[in-house]
């Protein structure tokens, strides 16, 4: 895996390179979140690529610090990645990071004046990992062994059961612990027990997520909108439905964690607008689950005509307007009694816990060295790693040949 932070100190300049999977979580950042320096210097746009945004500062530009010592002079900076909700969103699927930087030059190379370095091709490189807290370092985490999960179950006249369960990963049973990470996803399952019913389809025609049960409160994302349509997949997400289904009674799906922005919760509840039709219908508009694939570009069902999923584009499938479900929560209710409750139910899983968030760090008692990085593990969670001083030795009038230095990063407990 290439290093998250790359840094090289030339003899007047300063070049960093930062891997756009700065997390080593697959989720891209973008060049417009990060900054280099108390004066926020921009990244190069002309050297932007795929994978890799790049830095190139003078010394003394970009506010950066400068100390001279009795062998040494010493140049201190920071990269900061500081990340900002898309569009008209709410959320976030990376979080803070500060990266100090420090380059130091034995005052012997220079012939000239402290302020004056003679142009020399020193070649110095250094790479940085930033790893996340690892999936197993969560025994400290009290909450653990005492959670008891919120998910309502409701029961319809005719002996229908709905249900939404968080789920292990290979689908097999229902999730021991309710934690996350930055990177992870959640697996959803949205089950009708029918009893003796007629053979009965599930959808899920809405979902939003809140951080608390009530599905009225602010902030709020919407998950799944416009009868079936994921529309968390549009983002930086691989959110999907699961294809084939196990069932026509049951449908899955998984979602990217995230958590809100200038939120200090580390809770998260989804609510979903379930509904049935008779298994033999052929889904629609109205019914139906679509996923959306950045690498084709388009929309497509868990089954039934492939069209059907084109009014996900418009956001407007079958009836003009949106969702029964949207609706309400936008204050258009029409109330429980008054609804074919023998075909829908709204339930709500949760809650959804991230570690690290900043107002539960400090539960294991940790502690934290002045030099640190600040990184998001999971939904809303903020860890302190410390990140080894990077210092570079240059020897005396010499060219010394280009080299890497991989600088740990370790969670502090």
């Amino acid at each position: 895996m290439p290093p998250s932070v790359m840094v090289e100190c030339l003899e007047a300049q300063l070049v960093v390179t930062v891997n756009k999977d700065l997390f080593g979580t697959g989720k891209l950042i973008r060049p417009a979140d990060l900054t280099l320096g108390p004066d926020s210097c921009e990244p190069l746009v002309s050297a932007d690529t795929d994978t890799a945004v790049r830095f190139e500062v003078g010394l003394h530009e970009c506010g950066n610090g400068m100390q001279v010592t009795e062998d040494a002079l010493v140049y201190s900076t920071f990269l900061l990645h500081n990340p900002r909700p898309a569009e008209n969103l709410t959320i976030l699927r990376t979080n803070h990071a500060e990266v100090p930087i420090e380059c130091r030059y034995p005052r012997s190379v220079w012939d000239g004046p402290v302020a004056a370095p003679v142009q020399r091709s020193l070649g110095q490189h250094i790479s940085l990992h930033l790893e996340p807290w690892l999936q197993g370092n969560v025994s400290s985490w009290a909450i653990l062994p005492t959670w008891v999960p919120f998910r309502t179950t409701v029961f319809s006249e005719e002996k229908l059961v709905f249900s939404l369960r968080l789920m292990e990963e290979d689908w097999s049973a229902d999730k021991m612990t309710p934690t996350f990470q930055l990177g992870d996803r959640a697996h959803l399952q949205a089950q009708v027990h029918t009893g003796s019913h007629v053979p009965l389809r599930l959808f899920v025609d809405h979902c939003v997520a809140t951080p608390t049960p009530d599905w009225n409160t602010s902030p709020s994302h919407t998950v799944v909108d416009f009868h079936g349509c994921l529309v968390d997949g549009l983002t930086d997400a691989s959110s999907a439905f699961k294809a084939p289904r196990p069932g026509p009674e049951t449908l899955q799906f998984t979602v990217d964690v995230f958590h809100f922005a200038d939120d200090s919760r580390n809770t998260i509840y989804i609510t979903c607008h379930l509904k049935v039709t008779p298994a033999d219908r052929v889904p629609d508009q109205l019914n139906k689950a679509c996923s959306f694939s950045k690498s084709s570009n388009r929309w497509s069902p868990v089954e039934g005509p492939a069209d059907i999923c084109q009014c996900c584009n418009e956001g407007r499938c079958g009836i003009p307007g949106r969702s029964r479900r949207l609706s309400r929560l936008e204050g258009q209710s029409v109330s429980r009694s008054r609804r074919h409750v023998t075909e829908e139910a709204d339930v709500t899983v949760g809650p959804l816990i991230f570690l690290g968030k900043t107002s539960d760090y400090g539960m294991g008692g940790s502690t934290s060295s002045p030099t640190s990085v600040t990184l998001g593990v999971g939904l809303a969670a903020v860890l302190s790693l410390t990140l080894a001083t990077i210092v570079l030795a240059v020897t005396r009038r010499r060219r010394a040949a280009s080299h890497s230095v991989i600088c740990p990063v370790s969670a502090s407990q």
